[in-house]
């Protein structure tokens, strides 16, 4: 592969969500699978300083990583394909870079200089990429949004001029563009991607591979059309319709000729082994004898991004439990039992605020008393403590979080947290160790008594109502190891009451299942 780290820069054209994301996570698998070391980074021309205070319903779920950086969903696929843990520095937003900066300037770092978008701006990007890169023989890098966007002209600008830091001979521009297909006149549309191709090149930027994202498969005419008026050799136009799943990606974008570009440019001319991908790819295309039906008791429910690292979870358990999942969205404003008794198991995910949660401590409820099999993530941990504290008797119970006044505060605001309630980056983030009571239903299902999972709270269980939460039919099977915040807890004669206090989702690989999400597959199953 030559002594020469590689950076491959990919862009989007015509419209935003046409799967840049999975395109990086699938060229960086491919990569992979011939041997290379890859690091991945996400840079959104976004002036938020992280995505923890991003509308969930418009940009889909908050990834945490395990250093507490809180990130677009696109860092959860790039760390389910590539099966590697990121941090802080694979996610970088302008806001970041532009407070860094202004900082900079008040600290009087510049000695006198007029702060510029270039050359400040642009090589705070520059420098970021490069210290996201480091340790890997290819870095790859996402540009959000869409070239021509205002926000994102000093990201194009910066990736451009990479290139005379590192020789452009290491640099491969991947622009990702969508072709529509007109219904009336039954055809395929290139113009919008030509415009798109004419805008990358006015930024100075000449693309090496044009990957065209179509909606069904697209005749061999549009990579020749494209390549005439792009500039790009037709072998490097990539046509890539829909996928059945996400995980054929890799295959199909490999089959589709990726791979002499990327031979080309690495000097690799190994066959890549993509025989993980073949498995999984076919696991996802079987039909099961048994299926299982998972009703998600959620608020947000026109986007599933919302909550795409917990259905990722779901899939991989299923399959690995040879079972087909049938999943159902429950409202949680509006959850009745009829609803809940045809389920097989219920699932509360994490969540913010007081809408719905009178439904997904109801569901909680039931789940206890009827036996029925419960996986609680985070806030899912908090709705059951205060279910099973009404169920003893405390009928007023709640958190502060929905009712500050309550006189049975099950769950509370974590020390030092009062006051900070819709503040950014303050909440309890990243890998926490925790203790898990041994023979517990949660110890059996890691295998082990000491866990490290990914967590984003505030609210804690209050442990002096431990007698009253106990006699509702839960006991507390896991705390930090200082014992001060309970971590897990569970139903001892039930088959499956598991919550937890932190995040397993994140944790959970298309090949190598969590063990909670394996343990409510299992539980459902029967």
């Amino acid at each position: 592969m030559g002594n020469k780290q590689k950076f491959i820069f990919v862009t989007g054209g015509v419209l935003s969500g046409v799967g840049k994301g999975i395109t990086a996570a699938s060229i960086g698998a491919v990569l992979q699978a011939k041997g290379a070391t890859v690091s991945i980074q996400k840079c959104d021309p976004y002036l938020n300083v992280d995505a923890g205070l991003l509308n969930p319903r418009e940009h889909g779920e908050c990834f945490v990583t395990k250093d507490g950086a809180e990130t677009d969903l696109d860092l959860g696929h790039y760390e389910r394909f590539l099966d590697i843990e990121l941090t802080q520095k694979n996610a970088t937003l302008s806001g970041r870079l532009l407070s860094n900066l202004i900082a900079d300037e008040r600290a009087g770092k510049f000695n006198g200089q007029t702060v510029q978008l270039v050359p400040h701006l642009t090589g705070a990007i520059k420098d970021a990429i490069a210290l996201a890169a480091d340790g890997s023989d290819i870095h790859i890098v996402e540009v959000g949004g869409t070239v021509g966007d205002y926000e994102g002209l000093s990201f194009v600008e910066a990736i451009r001029d990479f290139a005379s830091r590192v020789g452009r001979e290491n640099c491969l521009y991947v622009h990702v563009v969508y072709v529509p297909f007109i219904q009336t006149s039954k055809e395929f549309k290139s113009k919008p991607a030509q415009n798109a191709l004419n805008d990358l090149r006015g930024f100075g930027i000449m693309p090496d591979c044009v990957v065209v994202r179509t909606d069904d498969p697209a005749p061999g005419d549009i990579a020749a059309k494209i390549a005439r008026f792009s500039g790009v050799p037709e072998d490097a136009v990539i046509l890539l319709s829909n996928a059945h799943t996400v995980y054929e990606v890799p295959l199909t974008v490999y089959a589709s000729g990726i791979g002499a570009v990327l031979e080309r440019f690495t000097g690799n001319a190994s066959k890549p082994d993509l025989s993980k991908w073949r498995t999984l790819a076919e696991a996802q295309e079987t039909r099961f004898p048994k299926t299982v039906k998972v009703g998600m008791v959620a608020k947000y429910l026109d986007n599933e991004d919302t909550y795409i690292s917990v259905i990722e979870a779901l899939k991989a358990a299923a399959w690995h439990e040879q079972v087909n999942l049938d999943l159902k969205w429950v409202s949680a404003e509006d959850t009745t039992d009829s609803e809940l008794g045809e389920l097989d198991a219920v699932l509360v995910p994490g969540g913010f605020g007081k809408r719905g949660i009178e439904g997904k401590i109801a569901a909680a409820q039931y789940a206890l008393d009827h036996k029925k099999p419960y996986l609680g993530l985070c806030l899912g941990l908090q709705v059951s403590v205060i279910a099973a504290a009404r169920r003893a008797g405390l009928s007023d119970a709640n958190s502060t979080e929905f009712d500050p006044s309550t006189k049975h505060d099950v769950v509370y605001i974590m020390e030092g947290q009062a006051g900070k309630e819709s503040t950014g980056g303050t909440l309890r983030l990243g890998d926490y160790v925790a203790n898990l009571t041994k023979g517990s239903k949660v110890a059996e299902a890691y295998g082990a008594t000491e866990t490290v999972e990914r967590h984003r709270h505030r609210y804690e269980v209050n442990q002096k109502f431990t007698k009253a939460i106990e006699a509702g039919g839960l006991t507390i099977s896991g705390t930090s190891p200082d014992g001060k915040l309970v971590e897990y807890i569970e139903a001892s004669s039930h088959p499956y009451f598991v919550a937890t206090q932190a995040h397993p989702e994140f944790k959970s690989r298309p090949n190598r299942p969590h063990p909670l999400f394996v343990g409510l597959i299992k539980a459902a199953k029967k």
